[in-house]
């Protein structure tokens, strides 16, 4: 298939595109280079554009015949969100919507969305299935839940199919060492606290430890982004067999504190983590685990990456290669 990228050379898009050109398919990137790489494609074709400006993608779809989408540009981080809710709205869902429509426009109907977690909010139970009441505390989550909701009434009135994948907290790098994880501002906690290891950083912050956890700071459930890549291109195959609009929970039920990945870290690096405790982060909730049985049941989801010393080796092997990496 040719498949069309959003945000492709961030960090999970471009672990997709990698996976992608491993099954044959043709892939076009689609990113604006904001918080994205160059030297995070791997292959496909990169065309630079900002989703909220309708001219850009559009032509896209005028060149290219693509058969698919995979959408993951956006901005991402829960604090950011809270203190500036005009930016998430705008591009979470301004951009998406140009991007539906040109769409639509060239008759293109399957797509697979970046969700997230945060779409629930401070959950009722854990873990957390599909159907839980979902209450975000951050405009971040807002946007995504909002963009779901659109996504359903295009369903409804366009015949367009998508599968939205609600992760967790994606983590880890390429096993093969080639691609790896770049964020900037770098906030993601497997990373900072290798940053600190590494002496990049003189400090890992852990924001709240009197959260009601086994040990006080925060539970996350953490998938390995090639796991997870590969989980969307599963959704896009299911589309491709007429498969029926759907949203998936997308982890391992299995959650880590933050303080165990601090140690986690000093045990496979062999270094100290020097860190110090902090205030809760506004919008962060105290625990998030998903319940994964219905996306395993409906595609067979094999976990091979996904064990918390994989996780962390390889994100250590690919900072550890590739000290600037680290932005501040």
């Amino acid at each position: 298939m040719k498949i069309l990228v959003t945000g492709g050379a961030g960090y999970i898009g471009s672990h997709t595109v990698k996976e992608l050109l491993k099954k044959g398919h043709e892939v076009i990137i689609f990113d604006s280079l904001e918080n994205g790489f160059r030297d995070a494609v791997v292959g496909g074709e990169l065309i630079q554009g900002d989703l909220r400006n309708k001219s850009d993608i559009e032509a896209v779809f005028e060149k290219h015949k693509i058969e698919a989408v995979i959408h993951f540009a956006a901005y991402a981080s829960v604090p950011d969100s809270v203190a500036d809710p005009a930016k998430y709205f705008e591009n979470n869902l301004c951009g998406g919507l140009n991007l539906l429509n040109a769409m639509l426009k060239a008759n293109v109907k399957k797509l697979v969305f970046s969700s997230t977690a945060a779409v629930y909010g401070e959950p009722k139970t854990i873990p957390i299935k599909e159907d839980d009441p979902k209450d975000p505390t951050s405009p971040y989550g807002l946007s995504k839940l909002q963009f779901e909701q659109i996504l359903k009434w295009y369903d409804q009135a366009y015949d367009f199919r998508y599968v939205a994948v609600r992760y967790f907290c994606a983590a880890g790098a390429d096993p093969e060492g080639q691609i790896g994880e770049n964020h900037i501002p770098e906030t993601h906690v497997i990373p900072m606290a290798i940053f600190t290891a590494l002496g990049k950083r003189e400090t890992f912050k852990i924001y709240g430890d009197d959260y009601n956890t086994p040990d006080g700071s925060g539970v996350r459930d953490f998938i390995h982004v090639v796991d997870l890549a590969n989980i969307h291109i599963r959704a896009l195959q299911y589309l491709g067999e007429d498969g029926k609009s759907d949203a998936f929970n997308c982890g391992i039920e299995k959650g880590y504190s933050v303080k165990e990945i601090v140690n986690k870290v000093e045990e496979i690096s062999g270094k100290k983590v020097d860190a110090t405790i902090e205030p809760r982060r506004a919008g962060d909730p105290a625990t998030l685990i998903a319940d994964p049985s219905k996306i395993i049941a409906k595609f067979g989801f094999e976990q091979k990456f996904s064990d918390l010393d994989t996780i962390i080796k390889t994100s250590w092997n690919w900072f550890d290669k590739n000290p600037n990496g680290y932005k501040e």
